[in-house]
């Protein structure tokens, strides 16, 4: 009976323990940040307290007589911290950046990212990582049963991952999930305490060990090693993988699992197989070949991961269901293999070392903290500096010459080696940038977070992407992205003086903003290499002005809200992709009171959404977030797309009624014509007549959704969905959404009820009935027939609302197009444009474009 209660207390605190580390991530994540400083230094500090707590108690139980004891006494450790850590976290995150900084130092930046989140972790992952050896311990046959112990544990942490990526944190949030975690950890404290309170061990004493050989004094330097090269190599595809994944949150916990599958997987073969083997050394010299063989192999599988992730949905249809199979796929394919090998290599090595005097614990330390400096080491030097071919030869290289030197000279090392040169030189590039045909690549950088590519089409049109999938502009949306900036200056009711931007893309909109006489633009990106990128598209002759140099930061957005002192007139916040991991924390109620405390007095903030993005029930959960904070907030429309709707939240907390006076004078004080007709907001109708809803509509739009928070991180977990399998398409999303919102003067306007307020809500009636007709009509190649099929109810649109240029410029574009062949038609169309006292009939002699 002892054995299975055993395991199963395995299994309930491994599930626990990675339950535990998902909720601890994501709070230290809101607190620093997502830069791959804060990253890599909570992962380290979190390995080096399961490290420091494996050394320094696994000396403690080797000498207790109640190990058992130990053991329950971690477990209520560890819940009674986790708990208290996880309810004093909000409180902390505020304090965390502004002790960062918003332009820290390097030095500052990786001390304060590394000893905060050590410091507050260090009792519960301390009690994590002497879990294992104070179990190891209790039971008399431990070491023997080593193998099935480490599988247990790690395939509870599978379970445990899965349970709270998938089901826990979407439906109940960081603080409830802990609550599970706190019980099962209990149930572990209850359960030992009850079977082993009363069963001492004897302890072991100096003259117990024995002395180690000089095999056995390699195995320290082995654990060490093989922890570097197996959570290197878990870096290293992970890197590769995230350009052909969604890289979701459910994308990386897919990776995770896998990864914890196969070692839990080797470790339980090498528990049933070992006794087999003879030679503990022999055994493990295979073990390591074994393990460079795989390497190799899945390594080469990483260069098919596109067709492995595609294959799935072929058989299964679209859906989520063969998007997550791709994904697992591709990553059973590359972690599989050399994942087992890594299980029972671990097991066997702490074996060895165990025999050879070495504590488990201290096996486990070292093996720990070899894993937490994996990934700074392959992750910031080895893939940017070499690139992930060259890191994977460095990997196989590594496994060989762990081989005891006799080995280094056979022909199976040899022959694993001269491939792994070979891969290097020959093989795949491990790079996934889709060209399409007749186009090029105009840049690459394989950064220390992602690889940022801008890819040219046949046409010229340069389209700036992160890890091959998240498109972050192009050169052709220039003029869309110039709205972006106008429409929040614009609704400024004075000459804005500073501004921020949080996001950069191709730096058309923050450049739009810079346009303005007198306004200081900074804007902040995480990725330094999208700024590198950006002074591409600043120098395409698609730019719709020659843009101005402006201040840019590379940093987390989020911490650098919070740690800054500095307030700004106009804040925008870019097009976000909400199903990106961590890009949910922007979308926030904290986030959001975070921005509004850095608004200066008058101040507007513009949250931009792309709805070809999101589906309508995330973008109910990130409206209701930003009325919690905003309860006057507006909905405005960036443009007239069908197929990449985008639509802005504006908060204007502390004059929310628009004044069209004081719009028509913030036009003349603007950059001037040029500037308002690249955006088309030459009038106050085309500024105000952007909105789509008054806060009334958006609070009954909004009504029974869960807002987004730190605690209730609902967009990240729901917005996957919908890019795995979309409801619907943009143009039924947004006909839905036309449904929904529909604004009102009374609600909008300072003075609801005079001529002006008429004329915009005729206005808002055209656009509606705009929209609703272009999502009707097919384009054809035939001015004339195209005129044919859309002049009357264009005619109409403007009747109604003069002023409705959307409904003007496509019909002055035809008459223009048809002067040569047509030009009696062409001026009909003029007359009857002047006829009606349309606001763009002075351009029906010229060329405009359709909006």
């Amino acid at each position: 009976m002892e054995l299975p209660i055993a395991h199963l207390l395995m299994v309930l605190s491994g599930a626990a323990a990675l339950a535990w580390q998902m909720v601890w991530t994501a709070e230290f994540g809101a607190a620093m940040g997502h830069e791959i400083v804060a990253v890599l230094a909570v992962l380290a500090a979190f390995f080096g307290g399961l490290a420091m707590g494996a050394q320094m108690l696994g000396r403690t139980l080797a000498r207790s007589r109640w190990p058992g004891r130990w053991y329950a006494g971690c477990e209520l450790l560890l819940l009674a911290w986790g708990l208290a850590l996880t309810v004093t976290m909000p409180s902390l995150i505020d304090a965390t950046a502004r002790l960062i900084g918003p332009e820290p130092s390097v030095l500052r930046h990786w001390t304060v990212a590394f000893l905060f989140p050590f410091l507050l972790l260090l009792p519960a992952s301390a009690a994590m990582g002497a879990t294992l050896p104070a179990l190891e311990r209790q039971l008399s046959t431990a070491r023997s049963r080593l193998g099935g112990l480490y599988a247990a544990n790690t395939f509870g942490a599978v379970l445990g991952l899965l349970l709270a990526v998938f089901v826990l944190m979407p439906h109940v949030g960081l603080l409830r999930t802990a609550l599970f975690c706190a019980a099962a950890n209990a149930l572990c404290a209850v359960l030992a305490w009850w079977l082993w309170r009363n069963a001492p061990v004897t302890p072991i004493t100096v003259a117990d060990r024995p002395m180690p050989s000089t095999a056995g004094r390699r195995v320290p330097a082995l654990l060490v090693a093989t922890g570097v090269l197996g959570i290197g190599y878990e870096v290293l595809a992970v890197r590769v993988l995230s350009q052909v994944t969604e890289s979701t949150v459910y994308s990386y916990a897919l990776l995770l699992a896998m990864y914890l599958l196969g070692t839990a997987a080797g470790a339980a073969i090498y528990q049933r197989l070992a006794h087999r083997a003879g030679d503990p050394r022999q055994l493990r010299d295979r073990l390591l070949l074994a393990l460079a063989t795989t390497v190799l192999l899945s390594g080469l599988a990483l260069g098919g991961a596109d067709a492995l992730c595609a294959w799935p949905a072929r058989w299964m249809g679209p859906g989520a269901a063969g998007a997550l199979a791709g994904e697992a796929l591709a990553a059973a394919a590359a972690m599989g293999a050399p994942t087992l090998v890594m299980g029972a290599l671990f097991t066997h090595l702490c074996i060895e070392a165990q025999s050879g005097g070495l504590p488990l614990g201290r096996a486990l330390a070292l093996n720990t903290a070899g894993a937490a400096l994996a990934p700074a080491l392959v992750g910031v030097w080895l893939i940017p500096a070499l690139g992930a071919p060259a890191g994977l030869a460095l990997m196989v290289a590594g496994y060989l010459l762990l081989q005891s030197p006799v080995r280094w000279r056979r022909p199976q090392t040899v022959a694993i080696a001269a491939m792994a040169g070979a891969t290097l030189l020959w093989g795949a590039s491990l790079r996934f940038v889709d060209v399409p045909d007749g186009g090029r690549v105009l840049s690459y950088d394989d950064g220390v977070m992602a690889a940022v590519s801008v890819v040219a089409d046949a046409d010229g049109v340069a389209r700036l992407r992160i890890n091959n999938r998240a498109q972050e502009g192009s050169s052709a949306s220039g003029l869309v992205e110039w709205r972006l900036a106008q429409l929040p200056l614009l609704l400024h009711t004075t000459p804005p003086r500073q501004a921020l931007f949080l996001g950069l893309g191709t730096g058309f909109t923050a450049a739009a903003a810079a346009q303005e006489p007198g306004l200081q633009v900074h804007a902040v990106e995480l990725l330094p290499e999208v700024i590198a990128a950006a002074a591409l598209f600043a120098k395409s002759p698609a730019a719709p002005v020659p843009l101005q140099p402006l201040h840019t930061v590379s940093a987390d957005a989020r911490r650098f809200v919070q740690a800054s002192d500095a307030h700004y007139d106009v804040i925008v916040a870019d097009l976000f992709h909400p199903a990106r991991s961590g890009a949910g924390a922007l979308y926030t109620v904290e986030q959001f009171a975070a921005v509004r405390a850095r608004l200066a007095p008058g101040g507007v903030f513009c949250q931009w959404l792309a709805l070809h993005q999101m589906d309508l029930d995330t973008l109910r959960s990130i409206v209701a977030a930003f009325l919690a904070v905003y309860p006057d907030a507006i909905a405005v429309m960036a443009s007239n797309s069908l197929d990449t709707p985008v639509l802005g939240l504006i908060a204007r907390p502390d004059d929310p009624a628009i004044d069209l006076a004081a719009v028509r004078t913030r036009l003349a004080q603007s950059a001037g014509p040029s500037q308002q007709a690249a955006a088309r907001l030459e009038d106050e109708f085309a500024v105000v007549g952007s909105v789509l809803a008054g806060p009334t509509t958006l609070a009954r739009f909004a009504r029974g959704a869960t807002a987004n928070t730190d605690d209730r991180p609902v967009v990240v977990h729901q917005a996957p969905w919908a890019t795995y399998a979309p409801p619907s398409t943009p143009r039924e999303r947004l006909m839905q959404l036309l449904g929904e919102l529909q604004p009102h003067a009374t609600e909008l306007l300072r003075q609801p009820r005079d001529a002006e307020a008429d004329r915009m809500q005729a206005y808002w009636a055209a656009r509606r009935l705009y929209l609703a007709f272009g999502a009707t009509v097919r384009p054809v190649a035939d001015p004339g027939e195209m005129l044919r099929r859309v002049q009357k109810p264009l005619m109409g649109l403007l009747r109604q609302s003069p002023e409705f240029r959307p409904a003007c410029e496509p019909l002055v574009a035809m008459a223009n197009a048809l002067r040569g062949s047509d030009p009696a038609r062409a001026e009909a169309v003029t007359a009857a444009l002047d006829g009606i006292g349309a606001r763009c009939a002075h351009a029906a002699r010229t060329t405009a474009p359709a909006s």
